[in-house]
């Protein structure tokens, strides 16, 4: 057996044992492998188990985990307080509202039982914006009345006037109308007796309209 016999070299018989033997050791080694890999824990650990094949959970987002900074109210703390609209100014040509407007009586502070003072209504608009009111005179009064509240004369009870008189009222600017008084009382219908009304203190209140102003003290006497 281990001197081949045949016509060929025997180096060729040597050659072909060889790879017969090569081939064999292959195999065997192949079915080795094969048998490992089946076997449960085989292998030295090569071959993953049902467990650790299993693709590894993925972890929970942070968010998901860890609520937002901005979303924690820690304790004591509140809310910053929102800014309150500012509010529109007036429009510049709009009409004159009584907020606009400043409405005062001026008078001589004294006058003589008889007398015939002159007092004067003074409209100023007192807003930042040039704007629109009328000025007319049927929207213009004055009232005098005594230390009891009662009403002594009124400017528009018997001889009332009328006139159109819109005007634009630059910021700052200010209107003069001059009432001159007649020294005698009066009442709305202009009917009752006028008599010179009795010394004393009285007050004079203006009126534009809607547009009250405060009052104006005259002594008579």
């Amino acid at each position: 057996m281990l001197h081949p016999v045949g016509p060929l070299p025997a180096a060729v018989y040597w050659r072909r044992r060889l790879t017969v033997l090569v081939l064999l050791l292959a195999l065997l080694g192949g079915l080795t492998w094969l048998a490992l890999t089946l076997v449960p824990g085989g292998g030295g650990g090569s071959a993953a188990s049902p467990a650790t094949a299993a693709a590894p959970t993925e972890p929970p987002a942070l968010e998901r985990v860890v609520p937002a900074v901005s979303g924690v109210r820690t304790p004591g703390t509140t809310a910053p307080p929102s800014e309150p609209p500012v509010p529109a100014g007036p429009a510049p040509g709009g009409p004159c509202t009584d907020e606009m407007l400043g409405l005062e009586v001026r008078t001589p502070g004294t006058a003589p039982v008889g007398g015939k003072p002159t007092f004067e209504l003074v409209v100023v608009n007192t807003s930042p914006v040039p704007c629109v009111r009328s000025l007319d005179k049927q929207l213009q009064e004055l009232v005098m009345v005594d230390a009891a509240g009662a009403r002594v004369w009124g400017s528009n009870d018997c001889f009332p006037e009328s006139s159109s008189d819109q005007r634009t009222l630059a910021p700052g600017e200010q209107v003069v109308f001059p009432v001159r008084w007649g020294g005698l009382t009066s009442e709305p219908t202009c009917t009752a007796p006028r008599v010179t009304p009795s010394p004393g203190k009285y007050v004079l209140r203006g009126r534009l309209d809607t547009k009250v102003s405060g009052d104006a003290p005259l002594t008579i006497g």
